[in-house]
């Protein structure tokens, strides 16, 4: 069975539905128009869709959560600018969008048989961004623009294929920010912050890349495609490599997390739970991805100083510990993460860990956010995780008790709106 992206869980689907639909009817209609019309440049649509669904065949995944396509979609938006002397005729709004969508779905399927991950959302979402590159170029382009080659025609040309590449990320920004809303809960400004923040890191590099085979192909023909085509696939060798890496970065953090639970000190997934709790208050409260990264690892790890306690907790509960001994070990557990030489800042969210929100009468300014977090979250899946009994109302009311003195208030009211909503470990 095919590895199905989450964006397909119909539980969450929801902007995702709606990207899924809206991309099907403006591919079925580029479809029948181009039947209708027949297609021009028949070398040029091959090309191209062959480079699209390549593409999508070698798509690969980053942030540990999102498919990324950049040769589908540099050959995608290079297809909608091609206009100028090695082509006879430009091809048509409803031709490209019929190219890219059937060549998006050949890339797809390989994927599918072969049982690797493949998400038709992001896919329907380079769709719409690309029909909307197109609507945005055929709009700024003058009509009786007939590019020679000279600098008197491109600078406006290369400016509209600008407008065009910057219409489609914003497009798939703002629906990618009203899919991450709905699947987690994340604030829309705050979702739409991160995708603006992906397309910056990865989208700015797709775009310039189908500018210039765009620019290149329209100039010299097809034998523009590989020049561009090569820089390209490198880049998107180098970001795979990258992509490995996390992975791999993550697995570790994982692996280390596990032995809290072979030695005893903690239950079977209690590290997992508490993570996934954390994360869901994390996404509320709207932390950038570089701090819901620490966050997660923070809570993964936030056990591993109680391996230096002579004894572990009754079924893996830390808080029937003193006070000492629970910050004993949150400092025992930063120094262990501080010796990776990788890890500083999620260090230092497990060293205060365990620190009361208020001194005396004063807040404890210096503790990170993200240690007040773990600090709850690891409360509440203590008292509603495996073995404990509490409901979820009972629990809420346990930790309420300590609100303002040793939990953050800011942190609890985001868990209440998170169990109200129905979280379940």
């Amino acid at each position: 069975m095919s590895q199905i992206d989450e964006g397909l869980d119909p539980r969450k689907l929801g902007s995702g539905a709606v990207a899924l639909c809206v991309g099907s009817v403006v591919g079925v209609a580029g479809l029948l128009l181009t039947v209708r019309h027949g297609v021009t440049e028949w070398a040029f649509a091959a090309v191209f869709g062959l480079l699209i669904a390549v593409g999508e065949m070698v798509q690969f995944r980053v942030d540990g959560t999102k498919n990324r396509a950049p040769i589908a979609t540099s050959a995608a938006l290079a297809y909608v600018m091609l206009r100028g002397p090695a082509l006879s005729e430009s091809p048509e709004l409803a031709q490209v969008i019929a190219v890219t969508w059937l060549a998006t779905l050949a890339g797809i399927v390989p994927r599918a048989i072969a049982g690797l991950r493949w998400d038709l959302v992001v896919s329907s979402r380079r769709i719409i961004s690309v029909w909307c590159a197109a609507v945005v170029f055929e709009a700024v382009t003058p009509s009786d623009l007939d590019w020679d080659g000279t600098w008197r025609h491109g600078v406006p040309l290369v400016g509209a294929m600008v407008l065009g590449v910057l219409a489609a990320g914003l497009v798939d920004a703002v629906v990618g920010a009203g899919q991450a809303t709905e699947q987690l809960n994340v604030p829309f400004p705050a979702a739409l912050r991160d995708e603006l923040v992906v397309m910056g890191r990865i989208g700015i590099a797709m775009g310039l890349s189908g500018v210039m085979l765009a620019a290149g192909t329209s100039l010299v023909g097809l034998w523009a495609v590989p020049l561009v085509v090569v820089p390209l696939l490198l880049t998107q060798f180098a970001f795979r490599r990258f992509a490995a890496a996390q992975r791999t970065y993550r697995t570790t953090v994982r692996s280390m997390a596990r032995s809290t639970e072979i030695a005893g000190f903690s239950t079977p997934g209690q590290n997992l739970r508490t993570a996934q709790l954390a994360v869901a208050i994390g996404h509320d409260l709207g932390l950038t991805p570089n701090r819901m990264e620490a966050l997660e690892y923070a809570a993964l790890l936030s056990g591993v100083g109680q391996l230096a306690l002579a004894d572990p907790s009754p079924g893996g509960a830390s808080l029937l510990r003193t006070r000492e001994e629970r910050q004993r070990a949150a400092e025992i557990g930063a120094s262990v993460i501080e010796r990776s030489g990788v890890l500083d800042h999620v260090a230092e969210i497990v060293r205060h860990s365990n620190d009361p929100y208020r001194h005396g009468r004063a807040n404890n300014s210096d503790i990170p956010v993200e240690s007040g977090i773990v600090n709850v979250a690891l409360a509440y899946e203590q008292l509603v995780g495996e073995g404990s009994g509490q409901s979820p109302d009972k629990a809420m009311e346990s930790i309420g008790l300590g609100i303002g003195a040793e939990y953050d208030p800011v942190v609890v009211e985001s868990l209440r709106r998170i169990v109200g909503r129905g979280f379940r470990f």
